[in-house]
């Protein structure tokens, strides 16, 4: 099971392009495919990921480790999830500053753009409806309120980051 986790975060990180939130469809499709947690669980695990200090596909990667296997299951499952961004890194910096002018790397980090976008919309459609339904319930409506008033607080009111994540953290828990 440990090696499973350690094999099946590595794919996620070496396939995985545009941050956390753009790996989140990608790792439920294969969490849901072993049938290795529930979607409600899995719900959980990211809501939670979301909320903690650091990136999200770690921070899932971790818990789901750990869900399913313990420490050494949360253990495999980061290490699954960082090695592969770590060893790109190295790799890219030692030969970025002689491609950082290249017209073809900047029309392909461009063209990349929409797909992340793309990916990022899929997963809060797919946590906004999570039945596939498409019909909205009183939980789903309350999410929204919240999204379009922390969407108002940091746009029209300026407030801090730190405290609009704060205070959507407790009206969810108070509301929800």
């Amino acid at each position: 099971m440990l090696w499973d986790l350690f094999v099946f975060f590595l794919k996620i990180g070496f396939l995985s392009y545009g941050g956390g939130y753009a790996v989140i469809p990608m790792v439920h499709y294969g969490i849901s495919a072993q049938n290795w947690i529930s979607d409600a669980a899995f719900q959980q695990i990211v809501s939670l990921a979301g909320m903690a200090p650091g990136p999200i596909a770690t921070n899932s990667a971790t818990l789901i480790g750990y869900r399913i296997a313990g420490t050494a299951g949360a253990a495999a499952a980061t290490a699954g999830i960082i090695l592969p961004s770590l060893l790109i890194i190295v790799i890219i910096a030692a030969f970025f500053y002689q491609l950082r002018r290249n017209r073809w790397v900047k029309a392909a980090f461009y063209g990349l753009r929409p797909i992340v976008t793309g990916l990022i919309a899929f997963a809060a459609i797919r946590f906004g409806f999570p039945k596939g339904t498409g019909n909205i319930d009183w939980q789903t409506a309350v999410m929204l309120l919240v999204c379009a008033a922390s969407v108002l607080a940091l746009l029209r009111y300026k407030l801090h980051p730190l405290l609009v994540i704060a205070a959507s953290g407790i009206a969810g828990i108070v509301l929800l």
